[in-house]
Formats: structure tokens, C-alpha cells, sequence
């Protein structure tokens, strides 16, 4: 029930500028948000490689307006390419289709993409595509598709909770396309989206199982001790090497768990976000799981 209103308020402009505009509130999602400027990404991605952890950069934003936005954004990820590779970092990108106008014309959109993935092969890394909400899953997956014929250095991200998620699965690795795999942290009817977290956890390690196999490098996102675990052991199980996959988590979220998994040999990427459009991202976070809304909660009643 909670989750769902905080799904909900992440959607309301009024609340938005509330959160945004107060100090205490911007100061507490600092904890999921490593700031609004690139410089501030940078510094958090720095610390993040001399702990030995790689990262996803993703400047936030998404459902932009008009098309200067979308080129705007396009423009920002070109300049984070080439502050990645000036600094020498272990980094690649993140994004979301919206943010480069996918609503308004996906010729648009595909074009700005095959800018940035070009300009990320030219250093020789890497774009993710993140996903959104179920009505943009198949324009998702098909604009990457169509841009990958061109381009390798493009992968998706396939959310566990969709029925879906397990056919999507099996076109994209045919194709030999990279995947993330999570859970998902938008809200969906339970038509096209498993209501209960048992069975998205069970279709979560269907498919890392399928991932694993594949021989295909793929990134596993989740917070879950229960589904590392399930990874670690399947991997263990099936000779498949600890550096044939990676784990990802979310910057700010269980840092001394990511250190760990560093520490037993096992590689971690940190999605790390940046920018002034931070809201809907830290609503998502504090639906996600009850210890980060506590956290905020507490932080609140501190601050009052």
C-alpha cells in the first residue's frame, strides 16, 4: 500500500517543488543522489573505482517537453563520455529513452541515440538503456534492437515483475544483447505485472538463470541478499566465473554489502545519478524498500 502512494506521489508536480525547494529534504537525497552537476558524479565515481567498484553514470531527467530538451540531454551524455574518458574512469552510461524525446518521435529519439552510442564506441564503452513504465517496454526494446544492428555497445535493462520479461529475454539474447535484470520500481496492474513479490522473485532467478548461461556478459541489479545469494550459488554450480558477470546496486544503498561481494572477488557496478530532475528517481528509492523510507522519515522528524 505504501509503495503504491509513493509511486504515486513521485508523479505530482506540487509535492515536487515542495521536496525540491527545501533544504532538508535536498540534503537527504544526497544519500541516493550523488548531486546536481556533472563534477558531482565524477567526484562520487572516483571514490566508487578506488574502492575497486565500477559505475553507471545517469544524468537524471525523462518525458522531456520539446526536442531542445531531448538535444540538451543527448548533449549532456556526450559530455559525460568525454569527461569518463579524460579522467580515466571505469564508468559507462546510463539512460532512458524518454529523456531523449521517445514520446515525442522515436525517429528523433533513435537518432539521438545512435549519437551517443556511437560516441561511447569511439572510447570503446559502453550505453545501457534503462527502462520505464510498461508503456514504453516494446518501444524500448525494439529501439535498441534496431540500434544495435548498428552498434554493440548498446544493452538493455528487463524488469523481473512483467510477464513479459522472460520472451524479451530470449529475442534479446539471440541477438547477443547485454541485459541488466531487475526487479522493476514502477507501478503496474497486475494485467501485465506479477502482484506478488514471491513470484517476481521467482521470475527474477528464472531469468538471471537464463542470463548466466547464456555466455553473454550481463549485469545482475538487486539489493536482494536472497537473490545474490541464488546467483552466487547458480553461478557456483555451473562453473560460470566470477568475472563473466557483474552485480550492480544503487549508489548509496547497502554500500558495506557492496563492499563485500568487491572483497570476495565478485565485480560491482555502482548507478550512480546526477542532476537537478532528482525527485521521481528518490520517490522510486523510497518505495522501493521500507529502510529507505525510514531513513527519510527519521531524517524528517530530526530536521523538524
Amino acid at each position: 500500500m505504501m509503495r503504491t502512494v509513493l509511486l504515486e506521489f513521485s508523479q505530482s508536480e506540487r509535492l515536487a517543488r515542495w521536496v525540491t525547494s527545501n533544504g532538508v529534504t535536498r540534503s537527504m537525497a544526497r544519500r541516493f543522489v550523488a548531486g546536481e552537476e556533472l563534477d558531482d558524479a565524477i567526484a562520487a565515481a572516483r571514490a566508487c573505482n578506488q574502492a575497486r567498484r565500477m559505475v553507471s553514470l545517469d544524468y537524471l531527467g525523462e518525458n522531456v517537453a520539446g526536442e531542445a530538451d531531448a538535444r540538451r540531454a543527448c548533449d549532456a551524455y556526450l559530455g559525460i563520455f568525454d569527461r569518463i574518458a579524460e579522467e580515466q574512469l571505469d564508468a559507462n552510461v546510463s539512460l532512458k529513452l524518454t529523456q531523449l524525446g521517445l514520446d515525442l518521435s522515436e525517429e528523433l529519439c533513435q537518432s539521438l541515440v545512435e549519437t551517443i552510442v556511437e560516441r561511447a564506441a569511439s572510447y570503446g564503452n559502453f550505453v545501457r538503456v534503462d527502462m520505464e513504465g510498461s508503456p514504453h517496454t516494446h518501444r524500448t526494446i525494439e529501439l535498441v534492437k534496431r540500434v544495435r544492428d548498428r552498434s554493440t555497445a548498446i544493452g538493455v535493462v528487463i524488469q523481473s515483475y512483467l510477464y513479459r520479461s522472460e520472451q524479451d529475454v530470449k529475442d534479446l539474447l539471440r541477438i547477443g544483447c547485454r541485459i541488466r535484470l531487475c526487479k522493476g520500481a514502477y507501478k503496474e496492474p497486475p494485467e501485465i505485472a506479477f502482484p506478488r513479490k514471491a513470484d517476481v522473485d521467482a521470475n527474477f532467478v528464472k531469468l538471471m538463470q537464463l542470463l548466466l548461461q547464456s555466455g553473454i556478459y550481463h549485469g545482475i541489479a538487486t539489493h536482494d541478499r536472497r537473490m545474490i545469494a541464488a546467483t552466487i550459488r547458480f553461478a557456483t554450480e555451473h562453473g560460470i566465473l566470477k568475472d563473466q558477470f557483474e552485480f550492480q546496486m544503487l549508489y548509496g544503498i547497502r554500500t558495506d554489502f557492496q563492499q563485500k561481494l568487491v572483497r570476495d572477488g565478485y565485480r560491482m557496478r555502482v548507478y550512480i545519478p546526477y542532476g537537478r530532475d532528482w525527485f521521481p528517481y528518490f520517490m522510486r528509492r523510497l518505495a522501493e524498500r521500507p529502510a529507505n523510507l525510514m531513513f527519510f522519515v527519521r531524517n524528517l522528524f530530526r530536521a523538524g
